[in-house]
């Protein structure tokens, strides 16, 4: 009988797993799956399992293409099935393309004469998952804010960072949901970082990827009003609850098309957006609504500059700029006072307000 033996967590178990198992089983005749002992996890993670030991041996054991199911207690990182695997003396030891551990387990099976065989990635029968994203969809969020950039955007994305230097900006409501998205779509608000994490996605990676920088899902997941390091993943410098900002924040929906990455490569002056993401910093810290408008004011001095046309002037504003770098989208305006928003309101009925929002 050609027995094979597969090692790992299977702390949440899914269709990716059951996936390996079946192209385990296929291998040989009998397949053993052994799993790390709660003690385990804790002694190399520090994590508890998400079922209890037992509970999870009952599941894998149930699986059709399952013969053996073994809980380890070794504390050998890495090795931690060694005393099952020595007394099963398996004919084969299966792993993912990923395994970190490669040597230690080919040493281990030279020691009984067993094949260590890496298994060749197949095309998924489902969308790949790992047990962290499954834990990112169960706590993701069923609302969260978009978010309004202030001063030192572009400094977020890697290739354009500057050490020392920051970006401000600030989540806003009303809220999103995966059902009601109260705001036009693909308009300089944070959109995508926003879906993503309704989602329960890391949208840092995602805008990356996309060339872009990743202050939308940073702030939409941090909330509050916030003051960023620029550099090559998102550092908090720190933050504030916002609440000197409430009554004095709108948006106005400029119409122009927004697209971000088609502009990244576009001339600008990023000194003084550097600087404008100085002034703001310290406005924050001042609770300081006119030194924010400073800049703010800065920073779309450079967007004229770039070539994005000229926003509408509101009576009663103290500084406006496009949210975002994509040419369109929406525009944030910043009052001194509430009663110098409602007055604006009521003469430009495309203005909508909208508040700081930070999640304690």
């Amino acid at each position: 009988m050609k027995k094979v033996f597969v090692s790992g967590c299977y702390d949440i178990l899914h269709a990716g797993h059951l996936q390996f198992f079946e192209e385990a089983r296929a291998q040989g005749d009998y397949l053993v799956v052994s799993f790390a002992s709660a003690e385990v996890l804790w002694h190399h993670k520090r994590r508890k399992p998400s079922i209890p030991d037992d509970h999870k041996r009952a599941l894998i054991q149930s699986l059709r293409m399952v013969d053996e199911v073994i809980v380890t207690h070794g504390h050998e990182e890495g090795l931690d099935f060694k005393e099952d695997f020595l007394r099963i003396r398996p004919s084969l030891l299966l792993v993912t393309e990923d395994d970190k551990y490669g040597p230690l387990k080919r040493e281990l099976c030279a020691e009984v004469g067993a094949e260590y065989r890496i298994l060749p990635k197949t095309p998924p029968k489902f969308e790949p998952v790992s047990t962290s994203s499954i834990v990112r969809w169960v706590q993701a969020p069923t609302e969260a804010p978009l978010r309004v950039d202030f001063a030192g955007g572009w400094l977020d994305v890697p290739r354009f960072s500057r050490e020392g230097e920051f970006v401000v900006n600030c989540a806003i409501s009303p809220l999103v949901s995966l059902r009601e998205w109260p705001y036009e779509k693909q308009a300089g608000l944070g959109g995508s970082g926003a879906w993503a994490l309704l989602n329960g996605k890391d949208g840092v990676d995602s805008e990356l990827d996309l060339g872009v920088g990743w202050q939308d899902p940073a702030v939409i997941r941090e909330t509050g009003l916030c003051v960023w390091r620029s550099g090559e993943k998102p550092v908090l410098d720190f933050k504030r609850n916002g609440d000197f900002l409430a009554g004095r924040m709108a948006v106005l929906w400029t119409a122009g098309q927004h697209d971000t990455p088609g502009v990244v490569d576009h001339p600008r002056d990023y000194d003084r957006i550097a600087e404008s993401g100085r002034i703001a910093r310290a406005a924050v810290l001042e609770a300081d609504i006119a030194k924010l408008a400073q800049a703010v004011s800065l920073y779309h001095e450079t967007q004229l500059a770039e070539g994005m046309k000229a926003l509408p002037e509101i009576k009663g504003s103290l500084a406006s700029k496009y949210c975002g770098g994509g040419y369109g989208g929406y525009a944030v305006y910043l009052f001194p006072d509430d009663a110098s928003r409602a007055a604006a309101l009521e003469s430009a009925p495309d203005l909508r307000p909208v508040e700081p929002f930070c999640r304690i």
